[in-house]
């Protein structure tokens, strides 16, 4: 086995067990031990079922030598993030009130990826209830390229494992940027599909109508081949859209020759490393063939990011509506507080976020069918060290600088994929994202893919 296999594509494993020159018991023994070694210290792993996993991955090579293959995630080793439910193991969504809850039911999402093939190595670990903060008893999970900077929320496991390599893909969840903070903040490709593409059945809410379910891998290929497992219609689940499922895989060579790719000119608040990443973007996608088009962001899409915090916390206290506020003095105080003003806010207050809401998703159906795709940044600040994040606090100036450019596109649903796009002075990675129009994750993935082809921002990995 080669010495950096943890590192190699959840593409390139896949064609190494499919041609039988790797196993995936060796493989998910060689994540196991890569774990042992180093996620003490990272602290992305909530659980690891390393004995179950190695039960699957041997069952596994047996179809395999049986000619039997589940598809292009037979046998390789990923991991989910710890809101998703897993059958006989603990489930806790980052919260020590359900350190002790053992699902009965995979989550629908966790259910794919077995039946797909994928060796289940164990949960990763999040914020409390999927919001701002870890519980104040669990530890954060340690950005691998610099541990004084923020690894992003909610999914900050997945984001410290898949880049650190303990995984080869993983699953987070979006509903304000939980899958692009950490894609961006760990060199990742995160993936947030339009809302209703991927089934939420078995998943821990945050808020239900903003809570997008996605892939982090290493590149955009390897998004598409978790998207195409995961997405699709499911019964347990009335909002899982009946959209069929393109073939991600056979559309990602495509490009973006012709296409034509917004630019907002109106932009507020970059700094020059996000200002960077995107410059870098707009040459190579010119260069790819697209046509780059000047347009302006709605005020809508500005408001939003003002407008998110309260309309999710509503969502929230619903969701907490069994253990909040009758066991509060278990709640660690940044989730307490969001569940506080969610049961605060007025009927008429919530009315006026909700017509706001459509309004942002009005405006951007309507830019979005005068170009193909939107090119813009993660966050105003491209990277956030923990003492800036610290200094910040729950500032609604602050919060809102980095809701301002995710948020919105959780409120409107649209898909968006993450893409690696530089590294700050301090070591860290640095990016941008790609939207698309409703249920066009083919598009953003063709786009991805094309600029990963030409640059090599996704094949650099951490000092770990």
């Amino acid at each position: 086995m080669p010495a950096d296999l943890h590192y190699l594509s959840l593409d390139e494993v896949a064609r190494r067990l499919k041609a039988r020159q790797l196993s995936s018991v060796e493989a998910t023994r060689s994540m196991l031990d890569r774990i042992a070694e180093v996620d003490p210290v990272l602290k992305s792993y909530a659980t690891v079922t390393a004995e179950r996993a190695l039960a699957d991955a041997a069952q596994l090579d047996a179809e395999t030598v049986a000619g039997t293959s589940r598809g292009p995630l037979h046998g390789v080793p990923v991991a989910v993030k710890d809101l998703c439910n897993t059958a006989g193991v603990a489930t806790a969504a980052g919260m020590a009130i359900h350190r002790a809850n053992l699902p009965a039911k995979d989550a629908t999402v966790v259910a794919r990826l077995r039946q797909a093939g994928a060796v289940i190595l164990g949960k990763l670990q999040m914020t409390e209830g999927a919001y701002g903060a870890h519980h104040p008893t669990i530890p954060a999970p340690l950005n691998p390229w610099n541990a004084s900077y923020w690894t992003g929320s909610s999914s900050s496991g997945s984001g410290a494992a898949t880049a650190a390599g303990l995984c080869f893909a993983s699953l987070g969840s979006d509903t304000g940027g939980s899958i692009r903070f950490p894609s961006t903040m760990n060199g990742l490709s995160g993936l947030k599909p339009t809302w209703g593409r991927v089934s939420r059945a078995g998943v821990f809410p945050l808020g239900e109508s903003l809570d997008h379910i996605g892939p982090m891998a290493r590149s955009a290929l390897d998004a598409a081949l978790v998207l195409a497992v995961i997405a699709g219609a499911d019964p347990d689940d009335p909002t899982a859209a009946p959209q069929p499922v393109p073939d991600y895989t056979a559309a990602i060579s495509s490009g973006v020759k012709g296409r034509r790719i917004g630019l907002p000119n109106n932009c507020r608040g970059l700094d020059s490393d996000s200002g960077r990443a995107l410059a870098g973007a707009v040459e190579a996608f010119k260069k790819a063939g697209a046509e780059i088009v000047d347009i302006a962001l709605p005020d809508s899409f500005f408001q939003a990011s003002y407008d998110w915090v309260p309309l999710c916390s509503v969502e929230a206290a619903v969701a907490h509506a069994e253990t909040y506020p009758a066991r509060a003095a278990e709640y660690g105080p940044v989730l307490a507080g969001l569940l506080d003003t969610g049961l605060k806010l007025s009927g008429m207050d919530l009315q006026k976020l909700l017509l706001r809401r459509a309004a942002v998703k009005g405006d951007l159906d309507r830019l979005l069918a005068s170009v193909d795709l939107l090119l813009l940044p993660v966050m105003e600040r491209a990277v956030w060290s923990l003492d800036a994040l610290a200094a910040g606090g729950r500032d609604i100036e602050a919060v809102a600088g980095r809701l301002r450019y995710t948020a919105p596109l959780d409120m409107s649903g649209h898909p968006t994929l993450t893409l690696p796009g530089g590294m700050t002075r301090g070591g860290v990675p640095t990016g941008f994202q790609i939207a698309a129009r409703a249920f066009d994750e083919a598009s953003i993935l063709a786009a991805g893919h094309a600029y990963q082809q030409a640059t090599d921002w996704h094949l650099k990995r951490p000092p770990v």
